[in-house]
């Protein structure tokens, strides 16, 4: 069954890891899916890995004239839509205004206007995802900025909710735990501190592994499509656990 036939998707952060998964799986569900990312590269193998049914559209969704660009190649293309980050540890004592703008501009900024801009052009009835992180609320050391950058996305899932409603369009959080992508690859110098990474993330999982970009990708659709009907405002957490449960649960 194609749960998201004849509909139209825009996925930013489409060219790798849970992004991709989720073009793919949106993809093969009947959507035309627009993937949105920086590197053309990886941009070009993910829609040719999903043939007819994606376009990409390089873009850096942190500049809102390039934003603006975005939506306006899909409306030249006569189309709405119906479905619309790395962690640096640094203590609170090492935490500059780079490191927090850096931040802040692309959990939270980059996403506030990457909602606010496509609703011109988002079918009444769609369904908004933003993703947020299973970290939003923790305390863990070393990410009190990527903590609370994915905590504000939480709550302006809440507003967005409330205010979409007349038009019948749904918001949710999507909350990942560790899930195993290649940006995990920049997450240490070394091969062997790659490996030492993967192994403390999986850790601190109560199922005691990291989690796949396709099983988030399966949470993204069950979100936007008709069998989530019912839910707006909410939050999904697929995490293994890893916010509400004890590691050694």
């Amino acid at each position: 069954m194609e749960k998201l036939k004849n509909k139209v998707a825009i996925i930013t952060g489409g060219n790798s890891g849970i992004g991709r998964a989720t073009a793919r799986r949106f993809a093969d569900e009947g959507a035309f899916v627009y993937v949105v990312g920086r590197r053309e590269a990886e941009l070009a193998e993910t829609v040719s890995e999903i043939g007819a049914g994606a376009a990409a559209i390089q873009a850096d969704i942190t500049k809102t004239d390039e934003l603006d660009a975005v939506y306006a190649r899909i409306a030249v293309d006569g189309r709405r839509l119906d479905n619309a980050g790395r962690v640096d540890r640094v203590m609170l004592p090492d935490v500059d205004a780079d490191h927090f703008n850096r931040i802040f501009d692309l959990n939270v900024r980059a996403a506030f206007f990457t909602v606010q801009k496509s609703l011109p052009i988002l079918n009444d009835g769609g369904s908004i995802i933003m993703v947020s992180s299973s970290l939003n609320i923790r305390g863990d050391a070393g990410v009190s900025v990527y903590n609370a950058s994915k905590a504000a996305v939480r709550s302006l899932v809440r507003t967005f909710a409330t205010e979409l409603l007349p038009r019948g369009i749904r918001v949710n959080t999507l909350s990942p735990g560790p899930v195993d992508t290649p940006i995990i690859e920049t997450q240490a110098p070394t091969p062997e501190a790659v490996a030492e990474f993967r192994a403390y993330a999986a850790s601190v999982v109560p199922m005691k592994r990291m989690g796949r970009p396709e099983e988030v990708a399966a949470a993204a659709l069950f979100l936007a499509s008709g069998e989530s009907s019912f839910s707006t405002g909410t939050e999904l957490r697929v995490d293994g656990g890893h916010a509400e449960l004890a590691p050694e649960g």
